[in-house]
């Protein structure tokens, strides 16, 4: 999940690395890390599905535990690289209840987005679970700023989400109850709301001059979502059954370390060379990766429908990606005709602007 999209609400290329400060990759090397996290967080449904089968645990179980691990081997990341404040960016700003809103408003909607998107894809499959919730996110962050914020959507905006709404109900209505479960698209639907939380919450953040380093956000987001989901995971039974325990931790183990962990950080290394409408269309390789694995791994089977569904519902998230480009763009020149000193209006961010606490290429 998802953590799809990648927003321009963060820079579209850091400053060039100065002495001391963290090194930007090139730009081809950022198209590698970004391709090859799309390509992993598209592994994170399947490796749900069988995690859950395998172990016995229920979605938000193994939520805790990959929110658990991710938490733990970030801070190791945070502990082995040098200070991500080398480069001379002031510390974060305002009241401490105003910092401790934002990680929990952070941690809530990461919790939200990732055990509903589990217990979508254990209700109604890998391919849909994951397509419904990366098609709706995005769709619903753009709403989100517009009721919440006075964004505007323009035209093309507007077409881009009845786009999404259409290829939403071709795959709901047209795919037949034995491959699109009703609870199962509500759950995604679900998940997809909890990412559009922290992706309208970190676009606020921003306009406001209170945006935070997104590895912190994320690191902290995890830790808040650990310390969320501990007491519904005790209740649930914490440990996995003992019956094919060593399959359980090896699919658990890939799903800590390569999809959460080691996609997060070369994600964020990526961005720092990677212009943001870019890296919105490459993670639209995560659903196509989740299909693939589910009709050739996990035997589920995709009606026309559910492929004509899906197609609509992928091409609005780029077209939606396509617009915020083009408003960014127009931002970035009115910023640059105001004279020193004038004011300056923050660009409009997408999906990427969650990117913070989880993109929801990420699922």
């Amino acid at each position: 999940m998802s953590d799809t999209s990648v927003s321009s609400s963060l820079p579209s290329a850091l400053p060039s690395a100065r002495p001391g400060g963290p090194r930007i990759p090139s730009a081809g090397r950022g198209l590698l890390y970004v391709t090859f996290t799309a390509l992993t967080w598209g592994t994170t449904g399947a490796t749900a599905t069988l995690a859950i089968d395998s172990s016995g645990l229920d979605p938000v179980t193994l939520t805790f535990w990959r929110c658990a691990g991710g938490f733990a081997l970030l801070l190791a990341v945070r502990f082995l690289l040098p200070s991500r404040r080398a480069d001379g960016r002031p510390r974060p700003a305002g009241p401490r209840r105003r910092r401790v809103t934002a990680v929990l408003v952070n941690g809530v909607g990461l919790a939200v987005f990732n055990a509903a998107f589990f217990a979508a894809v254990d209700a109604t499959g890998t391919a849909v679970g994951t397509v419904v919730t990366l098609g709706a996110a995005p769709v619903l962050a753009a709403l989100g700023g517009r009721l919440l914020m006075g964004e505007r959507l323009g035209a093309g905006g507007r077409f881009a989400v009845a786009g999404a709404l259409a290829g939403l109900a071709v795959l709901v209505l047209g795919g037949g109850s034995a491959t699109v479960r009703p609870a199962g698209v509500a759950l995604a639907l679900l998940s997809a709301a909890g990412y559009a939380l922290f992706a309208v919450h970190a676009r606020h953040l921003g306009r406001a001059g209170r945006a935070t380093d997104p590895f912190t956000t994320t690191l902290t987001s995890f830790g808040v979502c650990t310390v969320l989901l501990l007491p519904f995971a005790l209740a649930g039974g914490a440990l996995p059954s003992a019956q094919g325990l060593g399959r359980t931790l090896l699919l658990m183990g890939y799903l800590v370390i390569v999809p959460t962990a080691l996609a997060y950080a070369l994600f964020f290394t990526g961005l720092q060379a990677v212009r943001a409408t870019t890296a919105t269309v490459i993670t639209l390789l995560e659903p196509v990766t989740a299909a693939v694995i589910a009709v050739t791994v996990l035997g589920e089977r995709l009606t026309a429908a559910t492929v004509l569904g899906t197609a609509v519902l992928m091409a609005a998230v780029a077209g939606l990606a396509l617009v915020e480009a083009r408003g960014a763009g127009r931002t970035a020149r009115s910023a640059a005709a105001v004279p020193a000193g004038g004011p300056v209006g923050g660009p409009v961010g997408g999906p990427e602007a969650a990117a913070a606490a989880g993109p929801v290429s990420e699922a």
